[in-house]
């Protein structure tokens, strides 16, 4: 069994940018709005495989214009930043 998920980016009609974050295996589906949130989200869906995720998709609607996906991009460099300073070491090798 692999544990396959899926994140699309997309926009909301005020012009926000969310992420779906969907499970393939019970096809659950969850709305992040935040960076944080996505982060937090992922963990939840992935504690329920013993934390093991094989793989994550990325996706983006047609409509999600470039200066939304350089944010997100920052946002996730940032993040990611954080994570190694925390663990002492590059997430990829």
């Amino acid at each position: 069994m692999s544990v396959i998920f899926t994140s699309t980016i997309k926009v909301a009609e005020d012009g926000t940018w969310y992420i779906e974050l969907k499970d393939m295996l019970d096809q659950r589906v969850e709305i992040c709005k935040y960076m944080d949130e996505y982060a937090q989200k992922i963990e939840d869906l992935g504690n329920d495989y013993g934390g093991n995720i094989d793989t994550v998709n990325w996706y983006k609607d047609d409509d999600v214009p470039v200066y939304i996906m350089d944010e997100i991009r920052a946002q996730m460099a940032r993040y990611q930043a954080q994570v190694e300073e925390i663990l002492g070491e590059p997430l990829i090798q």
